[in-house]
């Protein structure tokens, strides 16, 4: 089966490579500092250790949501104007226009891979907080890779529901790697509930997949998160599954 490699970036970003193709994950190259939003203003504790110039030429950027500057931020948007295809939601098209493509639920693109044949990116449902919180936090999606002789991926955005990740299991699965954003982010914004995936709901997430392998992206470098990279440890190895996690340095690659 194909080798896949991911790099951190920091936050949310990530280079993920595999089958010749290099796909980014929601774009965020600003230095640290408060960014508002709305009323409130969230809190980048830590730059990106890769620049856009040092990552290089992408194949496309699978944009989990453009609302919120931890996922998309100025640097990040200058950035999409290079990309030759953004997938996001049909709400980010709207706003950020080409060349973002809204890209509904269980639907699909299809990239043509240098050595022939596709690489699959299917879009998949994802909640951004508790369930009701739709109309606060606004529309995120999740993607899924998958092709011929490659290994099967999850990509969750910011995605706190395991019920949809059961959904994803049932429709989708079994995966061989699972990208969880995690961290249990938290704003006053949804006061009583996180709107990422806890540190045990990841290690749960990751017993529902069926993923052999795991790689949290965006539980570190900004204010509002609530767990890190410790909590995600002690979970794992509290569920039995601490051999399936890994937490690569910023600027570092994991090859899978």
């Amino acid at each position: 089966m194909t080798t896949v490699e991911i790099t951190y970036v920091g936050g949310p970003t990530s280079v993920i490579e595999l089958a010749g193709l290099r796909l980014l994950t929601d774009p965020t190259f600003d230095a640290p500092g408060a960014y508002p939003i709305g009323s409130r203003e969230l809190v980048k504790t830590t730059g990106p250790a890769l620049t856009p110039a040092e990552i290089g030429p992408v194949d496309a950027v699978l944009l989990s949501h453009d609302q919120h500057p931890d996922n998309l931020d100025t640097a990040g948007r200058t950035h999409l104007a290079d990309a030759p295809l953004v997938l996001s939601t049909a709400s980010a098209q709207a706003r950020v226009g080409a060349p973002v493509r809204g890209l509904p639920a269980w639907q699909h693109v299809d990239l043509p891979r240098p050595a022939g044949g596709t690489l699959r990116v299917t879009a998949v449902p994802a909640l951004h907080g508790p369930a009701g919180s739709e109309p606060l936090v606004g529309e995120v999606t999740g993607f899924v890779l998958s092709g011929e002789g490659l290994p099967k991926i999850y990509v969750s955005g910011d995605n706190a529901s395991l019920e949809l990740v059961r959904d994803i299991a049932d429709r989708e699965g079994p995966f061989d790697i699972a990208v969880l954003f995690a961290g249990a982010a938290r704003t006053p914004l949804v006061p009583d509930a996180p709107l990422t995936l806890t540190s045990e709901q990841a290690a749960e997430a990751a017993g529902i997949l069926g993923a052999r392998h795991v790689v949290p992206l965006h539980f570190e470098h900004w204010g509002h998160f609530t767990e890190n990279g410790p909590t995600l440890t002690k979970a794992f190895a509290a569920a039995g599954l601490a051999e399936r996690l890994h937490l690569p340095a910023p600027g570092t690659s994991v090859r899978l």
